[in-house]
């Protein structure tokens, strides 16, 4: 077992150490320890299964958890990092060995403050940075009520950074912006001064003076560190904007560090300019500690603040490197909002050119991607078993597997649905979404294969309608909704072209370990320029998920995906199938659209609604909740696809929904105001 290439040292077993018992699922890195004087990681190596101590003597301080209670205190279902982290030891030329860090160009945690001012709230804050309310209020224990939030509050919103292009650690986001809207004031009024003009306009392609209304943007959020050759006793960073008038003293006042140690670490920055921003030092904290730094209030001031968990001194030589034993991948290259995962998978670039020769697999431009070769596919399916059949859908047979360490979903499709095979990958290998399936490659020997991250728990119709299955709670079936909603959202509104689903169903949404939902499935999707609102074209699809307008002249618009998604929400209130079927005669079937319609339509609907709710809740949900997302779903399902809301109006009403506020103003931000109208109770 030859492993003092790769790793520094291998000491003791899992059994002698003292653990914390967080597991990442990782087959590289299970576990990550702080104590006091040096960092540990547990390693399982794959050919022994033992798990093994690996020792760094690099400075803890690097990265400051100074005792276990303060580790213990992190959500580690939110920090990604964990099992992203790699220490290797490598020999230089004179043989003397030396620690470096890679990482898979994934995810750091951050955690931006915003002050609450007039106009705005929790829901509007949710949006803008795409992040659930529930995951924002564990991060706020100063808020009392989150029903009611004074202006002037400070919020704490956690989120993620990514290496950028190899240069950076950012965050992309996605904004559609507004009448006579400027980088300018996209910058300093919408992200208050986190990100500056050019930063933005340097990741989009408008003019200044020429940003149309409800364009789709990116705006990024730089997270980058401070200067690297300073103290090591600093491994927390506040990416804090200098609002007009605050002075070096101002600053210097509001963190309590002393102001020679911030103009140390910010020696390019004017501190007298009023603009821009610093970065501010802190010492380790805990996600419960970081709530309470800088808890000055500036009243009626949009102020947003990043603490970023930063290796300034890891990353300084290799920012954005990894190099797993034979795997060298640099560059995380997507600056779409999402979020991906790494994998130890060898990366292939392919640039507008055809897989291997293959026939008729020309012409896509391919971000990163991992070609796999029959064999290897084959003897992780043990040639493709019944027993490893975890699914069979209309065009080829899903697989479970276990690729390079890695869990996955292995399709296998017949040559003749190469036109759904080639539309899978033009979605999934250019659209990078939390919400959205992974792809994590291809194989086009004899058949064609995709190859997926392997999702745990199955899909929506499943739970639904399983009777082995545990039934879901009402909360789960919302957030299921929501995440299935941002998906959507993502492709519907920040990608260029719009892609278009086509086939929206619960069968399309899985479920993963966290009982979150990923939209799968993109086999007949359709590419559509920006503006273009309707596409004639052949009716592919599920009957019961099919607008009006699609069914009956091939009309082709995002709306039709709306339309699908209201069915959806339909089957979370009811678990039922899309098409009712009495005494299972397709001649005494009723589509779940009517059925809910005829109800819906009563004097009384909310009474009436009970009936079709399904039996398995019992009388542990909220009958209001489930009345308004039954009303979500009736606008969804509109006849006329231009009285249908558009995603990012269904996703606002899910996220008010789910915040159980009755008293938010966010009609004058989003564009369906009787939806939002609706789903704030007034």
């Amino acid at each position: 077992m030859n492993l003092s290439r790769h790793y520094f040292k291998l000491r003791e077993h899992l059994k002698s150490l003292p653990t914390v018992q967080h597991s990442t699922g990782s087959e590289v890195v299970t576990d990550l320890l702080w104590p006091t004087t040096r960092w540990i990681y547990i390693h399982r190596h794959k050919k022994d299964g033992e798990y093994r101590k690996v020792e760094s003597d690099f400075e803890s301080h690097l990265f400051t958890f100074p005792n276990m209670q303060q580790l213990n205190q992190i959500d580690f279902s939110m920090l990604d990092w964990v099992h992203h982290l790699v220490i290797l030891a490598k020999e230089d030329q004179k043989g003397k060995r030396k620690l470096e860090t890679f990482y898979r160009g994934t995810i750091f945690p951050s955690t931006s403050s915003y002050f609450i001012w007039e106009g705005s709230n929790l829901s509007y804050i949710s949006h803008l940075f795409s992040t659930p309310i529930p995951k924002i209020l564990p991060y706020n224990p100063n808020i009392p009520n989150p029903n009611t939030i004074q202006s002037g509050t400070r919020v704490n919103i956690p989120f993620s950074c990514y290496c950028i292009n190899g240069d950076f650690l950012g965050h992309v986001f996605a904004y559609t912006t507004l009448h006579s809207d400027t980088y300018e004031r996209i910058a300093r009024n919408a992200f208050s001064n986190l990100t500056t003009p050019e930063w933005v306009q340097r990741v989009n392609s408008y003019k200044s003076t020429q940003i149309p209304d409800f364009a789709n943007i990116n705006v990024t959020i730089n997270c980058s560190c401070g200067d690297a050759p300073i103290s090591r006793d600093y491994g927390l960073f506040e990416t804090y904007p200098i609002r007009e008038g605050e002075s070096l003293s101002r600053v210097s006042a509001e963190t309590g560090l002393p102001a020679d140690l911030l103009r140390m670490y910010n020696p390019g920055s004017n501190f007298s300019f009023g603009s821009g921003p610093v970065f501010v030092p802190a010492r380790g904290l805990s996600a419960g500690a970081i709530a309470g730094i800088s808890v000055g209030a500036f009243v009626a001031a949009a102020l947003l603040v990043v603490i970023c968990l930063c290796f300034w001194r890891l990353l300084r030589a290799k920012p954005c490197t990894v190099e797993l034993g034979p795997v060298t991948v640099s560059g995380h290259q997507s600056v779409q909002h999402g979020e991906g995962s790494g994998s130890g998978f060898k990366k292939i670039d392919h640039e507008t050119a055809g897989f291997g020769g293959s026939p008729g697999l020309t012409g896509i431009t391919m971000d990163k991607s991992v070609e796999f070769s029959y064999e290897e596919l084959a003897k992780a399916t043990n040639d493709f078993n019944d027993s490893n059949r975890i699914g069979q859908g209309g065009f080829g047979a899903v697989y479970y597997a276990e690729l390079r360490g890695e869990k996955a979903a292995i399709k296998k499709m017949d040559m003749q649905a190469s036109k759904e095979f080639l539309a899978e990958l033009k979605v999934l290998t250019h659209v990078h979404h939390l919400n959205l399936v992974r792809l994590i490659g291809y194989c086009v020997e004899g058949s064609l294969f995709l190859v997926y991250e392997y999702i745990e728990n199955g899909n929506l119709s499943q739970h639904l309608r399983n009777p082995g299955m545990e039934p879901l709670p009402w909360s789960t079936r919302l957030q299921i909704a929501l995440d299935s909603a941002r998906g959507l959202e993502y492709i519907h509104e920040h990608t260029v072209p719009v892609y278009i689903h086509r086939d929206i169903k619960s069968a399309n949404i899985l479920i993963d370990k966290n009982f979150h939902g990923k939209v799968a499935d993109f086999g007949l999707t359709k590419l559509t320029e920006v503006g273009n609102t309707s596409l004639p074209t052949r009716l592919v699809g599920t009957f019961g998920y099919m607008s009006p307008e699609y069914a009956q002249y091939g009309d082709v618009s995002p709306k039709v995906d709306v339309y699908a998604f209201g069915v959806v929400l339909y089957e979370l209130i009811s678990a039922k199938e899309a098409i009712v079927k009495k005494n299972r005669s397709m001649a005494e079937s009723k589509g779940l659209v009517t059925l809910f319609d005829e109800v819906l339509n009563k004097p009384n609907p909310e009474e009436c609604l009970r009936t079709l709710v399904d039996p398995t809740l019992g009388s542990t949900y909220p009958l209001d909740s489930v009345h308004k997302m039954a009303q979500v779903a009736k606008a969804c399902t509109h006849d006329n696809p231009q009285l249908r809301p558009t995603m990012r109006s269904i996703v606002v009403a899910l996220m008010t929904l789910s915040s159980t506020n009755e008293d938010w103003d966010v009609g004058s931000f989003y564009d369906s105001q009787a939806l939002v109208k609706l789903m704030t109770g007034r």
